[in-house]
């Protein structure tokens, strides 16, 4: 695995702890870890910078989805400063994946990221 490989591999890693943080403490440990302090996050439901307003996105998925957590589905994939990945949000019950995604980062040289965009491949039918 090259240096670069790593570095991709790691960030994705900070991040899936920060979608899996169990906790405001946690939550908001593990989003300093991931994102630089300007970092932002926007997918099509959301558009916010900095770690209260990221730790808040996540801690509302966490409110919708109660005990679901979020895994990667398939390969990390990146060149230069930017990465690319696929994600699900698993009921832990009964294995179903009701949301899934794809999001392309952008990381600083240290590895942590700078920006999300996200995209909503799957979402749940409206009731």
């Amino acid at each position: 695995m090259s240096a670069n490989e790593n570095r991709y591999e790691t960030a994705v890693a900070r991040y899936f702890e920060a979608w899996n943080a169990d906790g405001a403490e946690a939550l908001a440990k593990a989003v300093a870890a991931a994102w630089t302090a300007d970092g932002g996050y926007t997918d099509p439901l959301a558009d916010v910078r900095g770690h209260d307003a990221i730790a808040a996105v996540i801690a509302a998925a966490h409110e919708q989805f109660p005990g679901f957590v979020f895994r990667p589905a398939g390969p990390v994939d990146g060149h230069h400063d930017i990465v690319r990945f696929t994600w699900e949000l698993v009921n832990p019950t009964d294995g179903s994946a009701p949301v899934a995604g794809s999001d392309v980062i952008t990381l600083t040289e240290d590895a942590r990221i700078h920006t999300v965009s996200g995209f909503l491949d799957r979402l749940p039918a409206p009731e």
